[in-house]
């Protein structure tokens, strides 16, 4: 009799579990944004999120929490209730995070957060003052070698994209290059035009309208083929360079502890959103290649993002600010 009412009340607990799961979103969704708004992250996430509304049928209000390289919106999130009705978008600073401020996040990247879904990746372009000689990623390998420590290249912040993988680019062409962080892309672009840095790593996004304009030049994409978005710009190997591929990326995450079957309907969600031919056509013009996997992809896709910046930082003795 007892092993009967111990069934029975799994059973339902189960069937309840699914019943929510089912009627999941039943209010609307808070989405925090530890970035500022009208970059990268945030407009990636609004584009996504306009389409999950229609699909959950539910309204997403966007928060953005910008602060401590986007720790402060990390924690946030970690802390709350793991009722898939508060999530967070991030990226590849994220898995840089999880080394440079090991002891403050107490690795929430692997254990307070799950991975919900990869939602795309946008390879980085790499970008030179006009005054800068150098026309070719050879060109420039070859001018830092003569002149070591006189090229200084510019980035969004200290553990971004865009500052790791110049980081990973000097240590493989071993050349010496001088990192001079800015508080986003935006004034990193300002300097680049005024010719006060020579190199900017960044998200064609942000970059392509400035390539196009004249006002920069490109010299080579971190990526294993050309970009439709972007067809004249060489990729690495193609300028003279190593084959490194690097690029920027948007996942989606929750809570740990989120029911199983909230995570799956989110990531389903996420990937009919990213496939639809509105959105579909929307990242191609930003390069943006579309993904929307798994949740235990997107476990995977993190997992080894952290151990390849890991080994990045300790290589380049990058520091936390």
């Amino acid at each position: 009799m007892k092993l009967s009412k111990l069934l029975l009340s799994a059973t339902l607990a189960f069937a309840a579990t699914g019943a929510f799961a089912q009627a999941y979103p039943t209010k609307p969704i808070r989405w925090v944004v530890p970035y500022t708004p009208g970059g990268f992250t945030d407009n990636v996430t609004r584009m996504v999120t306009a389409q999950l509304q229609t699909i959950l049928g539910q309204t997403i209000v966007i928060e953005n929490k910008p602060g401590a390289n986007s720790i402060i919106g990390v924690e946030t999130v970690a802390k709350a209730p793991p009722d898939g009705y508060t999530l967070l978008t991030v990226i590849t600073a994220h898995a840089a995070n999880a080394s440079l401020y090991e002891e403050r996040m107490a690795n929430p990247a692997t254990r307070d957060l799950i991975p919900i879904s990869l939602v795309g990746v946008s390879p980085l372009i790499m970008t030179a003052s006009k005054a800068f000689a150098p026309n070719t990623v050879g060109e420039l390998i070859t001018y830092a070698r003569a002149n070591p420590g006189k090229v200084s290249f510019a980035s969004s912040g200290v553990g971004s994209a865009a500052h790791l993988t110049s980081e990973l680019l000097a240590h493989t062409a071993k050349i010496q290059m001088v990192h001079i962080p800015y508080k986003g892309t935006a004034p990193a672009v300002t300097d680049l035009i005024s010719g006060n840095v020579q190199i900017l790593v960044d998200v064609p996004s942000s970059m392509m309208q400035h390539v196009e304009s004249g006002k920069v030049k490109a010299l080579g994409m971190f990526a294993s083929k050309r970009l439709p978005a972007a067809p004249n710009v060489p990729t690495l190997p193609e300028s003279g360079g190593p084959p490194i591929q690097s690029a920027s990326w948007v996942m989606f995450l929750a809570p740990a502890g989120t029911p199983p079957d909230i995570v799956k309907r989110l990531s389903d969600a996420v990937a009919q959103a990213v496939r639809s031919p509105e959105l579909s056509a929307r990242f191609a013009e930003l390069a943006i290649i579309p993904v929307g996997n798994t949740p235990a992809e997107a476990r995977k896709y993190l997992d080894d993002e952290i151990a390849k910046w890991k080994q990045v930082i300790k290589t380049a003795n990058v520091k936390a600010e």
